[in-house]
């Protein structure tokens, strides 16, 4: 069951339906929980019965972190005891924290771990024979968001949050079928109010809905997954492809990356006003950003609040000092490479973008002393400035982030210049699979562009929203040019990889 697809709709206007049919509450959070497990087992089985192992425990550590200290105690005794009780706290805190950093790592760098010690040991026959078992092993869709989750929540069950009083319900948060595979990544505060307070949607929120739901199906069938033909043959043919062909898969890339993931949020959030839930944004025109900071508050963004809240202010945010800062950026944005996977690709990603927050950390610095500075940044030509460097870094980055391989983009690095397409790639790439030539994809794809900043400028700026009337037009328009020009084959989102 794939977003978007006619099964996917059958199935959630049946969900829809029976779900504000019933009459209580908890029928209301039981349904939800068996809709997600129908939902996931049609795409991996196996793996349902860790997905509510892993919510279990996650469950009894925020019980445990929470269990109140016995106050029937003397005073002599009260500080013994609660120093007792808080080293107890952070104790299970940690505890379950690594019980979610140990499943990552055990899917993720498993494999590699074992390589290295096959590789250290001289090809021993037990690492061999288990080598040989985990190369067949499949990361679970969504166990990175799904673990991102479960430690939120315990550091704000551990911060003072009050812990989830019934597992029906915090396993229905966890595997709530629109956001369990990609996000966003929503908190347990958040969602539980709703989910024990349902609200019906009015006219205008089911209009919202479907409008998110085919503007989304639009970003995926009909742009993210015609892109991608352009990057996949490109990408895998750079012994054949020249500089500019390179730079403009690398661009064509970073669009379809952001289609193809905004585009599954999108239908996220619409699938979830259906049941009144209201799911937070988590793009916001990140490529229209102006500094890499304000990258980071647009992309991604409970990606990036996640990283802000469990990660860099725990390691001491600003509090530290400048260079402390600096370093905290850099070490948050590794650690961030190294979530997406186990290759040299994603850790020079996220440290190219921690050095480019870092450096905006200094310039920030030095504009706080030096007032022509940040007179220059804000003027027009200071921004259009901003803008091209912010882009060059986001855009730059991509080529490693989409080929990780330490082979693949030190091959693509070294031909980014001077190189000359073989003339089979042109024809292959372009008048063979695309029915175009190189200048026309390109003009396509800064038409892409120019229809992004358009939206923006109304949106941001103009401040022009569509009214609901012009949105129901619009919706089954949608829905029949992505149905009518979408490719043959669609493609599996990109992120679901992580």
């Amino acid at each position: 069951m794939t977003l978007p697809s006619i099964i996917y709709a059958l199935f959630l206007f049946s969900v829809v339906g029976i779900y504000w049919s019933l009459p209580r509450p908890i029928l209301r959070t039981w349904l939800l929980l068996v809709a997600s497990f129908v939902f996931y087992a049609s795409l991996q089985v196996q793996y349902l019965p860790l997905m509510l192992a892993i919510a279990l425990a996650s469950y009894w550590f925020g019980k445990a972190i929470s269990a109140p200290l016995n106050w029937r105690i003397s005073n002599e005794a009260w500080q013994a005891a609660e120093a007792e009780w808080d080293h107890r706290r952070l104790g299970l805190l940690w505890l379950g924290i690594g019980l979610n950093v140990l499943l990552l790592f055990g899917f993720k760098y498993l494999t590699p771990s074992f390589d290295l010690l096959t590789t250290l040991t001289g090809g021993y026959p037990l690492l061999v024979a288990s080598q040989s078992l985990l190369e067949n092993l499949i990361i679970p869709l969504g166990i990175s968001f799904f673990c991102f989750e479960c430690i939120a929540y315990l550091v704000d069950v551990y911060r003072g949050s009050p812990p989830s009083d019934r597992f029906v319900e915090f396993a229905a948060y966890k595997l709530f079928f629109p956001k369990l595979i990609s996000g966003p990544i929503v908190r347990f505060h958040s969602f539980i109010g709703q989910l024990r307070q349902p609200q019906f949607p009015q006219m205008h929120q089911v209009i919202e809905g479907l409008w998110l739901i085919a503007i989304g199906t639009v970003k995926k069938l009909l742009l993210a997954d015609r892109i991608a033909i352009l990057v996949n043959l490109s990408f895998d043919n750079l012994e054949r492809a020249g500089s500019g062909d390179i730079w403009l898969a690398t661009f064509a890339y970073g669009l379809q990356l952001y289609l193809d993931f905004s585009g599954y949020v999108d239908i996220a959030r619409g699938s979830a006003i259906f049941l009144g839930f209201s799911l937070p944004q988590n793009f916001d025109f990140p490529y229209f950003s102006t500094s890499i900071a304000e990258f980071w508050r647009r992309w991604h963004i409970t990606l990036g609040a996640w990283l802000r809240n469990y990660l860099y202010f725990p390691l001491g945010g600003s509090r530290k000092g400048l260079w402390r800062t600096c370093f905290n950026l850099v070490i948050v944005m590794v650690l961030a490479g190294a979530w997406h996977g186990d290759n040299w690709g994603f850790l020079i990603w996220g440290g190219i973008h921690g050095l480019a927050l870092a450096i905006h950390r200094l310039n920030q610095a030095m504009t706080q002393r030096w007032q022509w500075l940040a007179v220059g940044w804000r003027s027009l030509p200071g921004l259009l400035l901003g803008w091209l460097l912010t882009q060059f870094v986001v855009f730059g980055s991509w080529l490693f982030f989409r080929l990780p391989d330490v082979r693949d983009f030190s091959f693509a690095v070294q031909r980014l210049w001077g190189q000359p397409a073989d003339i089979q790639f042109a024809t292959k790439v372009y008048r063979e699979s695309l029915g175009l030539t190189m200048p026309e994809v390109a003009a396509l794809l800064v038409l892409v562009g120019v229809a992004m900043a358009i939206a923006y400028v109304c949106h941001r700026r103009l401040k022009i929203q569509l009214g609901w009337p012009v949105k129901l037009l619009l919706v089954p328009l949608c829905f029949f040019l992505a149905w009518l020009l979408a490719p043959s084959e669609t493609l599996p989102y990109i992120y679901f990889e992580f």
